[in-house]
C-alpha cells in the first residue's frame, strides 16, 4: 500500500498495512534481527498502559515496545512472553496531520524503527543519537 496522502486517513487496516510496508523497507539485516516480535496496529494504548507509564493524553503514546530487550535476555531465563511493538493509529494520523513535513509512512516507519530500537536493548537516549547523526 502506498501512502494514502493528505486527502484522508487510512483505516486501521490500511495502516496495518502501511506498516508492514515500512517493515518491508527496513535493511534485510535489521529486519532479520527483530526475530519474533509481534507487531500490532490499534488506535489507542490500553488505559491500562497509559497509566503505568504516566501518561495522560492518549495522544501522546505513538508507539510501544513490551518484552524483555535482546541486552537482557538469558538461555537460562524461561521463555519470555512474546516481544510486542504497538503502533497507535489517532497519535500518528495526529502527528502527521500536525507536522505536514513528513509522509505518513516515513513517520510509521520513524515510530516502528524507533520501538525495534528498544527490542534492541537502546534508551530513548541512544535512538535520539543515532537519528541525530
Amino acid at each position: 500500500m502506498s501512502d494514502p496522502g493528505p486527502r484522508r486517513a487510512p483505516s486501521l487496516d490500511e495502516f496495518a498495512a502501511l506498516a508492514e510496508q515500512a517493515f518491508a523497507g527496513l535493511p534485510e539485516a535489521f529486519r532479520s534481527l527483530t526475530g519474533d516480535v509481534i507487531f500490532r496496529v490499534e488506535e489507542f494504548a490500553e488505559v491500562e498502559v497509559l497509566e503505568e507509564l504516566g501518561i495522560e493524553d492518549p495522544f501522546e503514546l505513538s508507539g510501544l515496545y513490551q518484552g524483555v530487550d535482546l541486552s537482557r535476555r538469558s538461555v537460562l531465563d524461561p521463555s519470555p512472553h512474546p516481544s510486542m511493538v504497538f503502533l497507535y493509529r489517532r497519535p500518528i494520523l495526529d502527528e502527521w496531520a500536525e507536522r505536514g513535513d513528513v509522509t505518513l509512512l516515513e513517520l510509521v516507519t520513524h515510530v516502528l524503527v524507533h520501538e525495534i530500537g528498544h527490542h534492541f536493548g537502546l534508551s530513548d537516549d541512544d535512538i535520539d543519537a543515532i537519528e541525530a547523526e
